[in-house]
């Protein structure tokens, strides 16, 4: 490992090694980024963005297996991107909370530059 050894360099060094995220919340964040990395779950996250749906709907959205929605959404509730909601046997998911939708978009957005 080399030392950045020019004195103006070296409170550069310093204050930004101050700001930065503790390691381990690094570790989380670029484990939060894989979750987006699939676009199954990218693609069950916009429909989500309608509105709260069941399995099977989403399935018939995405034109897609159940048992694949299923998957998908497994790691997204693991994830806490989505939560869901249970009326007798059915299941509803919607999006945990609106950062999720602005993660999305900003993406969108990044993409589209």
């Amino acid at each position: 490992m080399s030392e950045c050894t020019h004195a103006s360099h070296r409170e550069l060094v310093n204050n930004t090694r101050e700001n930065m995220p503790e390691l381990d919340t690094m570790f989380e964040l670029a484990d939060f980024f894989k979750v987006f990395s699939d676009s199954t779950r990218i693609r069950i996250m916009s429909a989500l963005f309608q509105g709260e749906l069941s399995v099977c709907c989403i399935a018939e959205i995405l034109n897609m297996e159940q048992s694949t929605i299923s998957h998908q959404l497994r790691i997204l509730r693991r994830e806490n991107l989505v939560k869901v909601r249970k009326d007798g046997k059915q299941s509803y998911y919607s999006l945990a909370d609106d950062h999720i939708r602005q993660i999305f978009e900003m993406g969108l957005e990044h993409i589209s530059e």
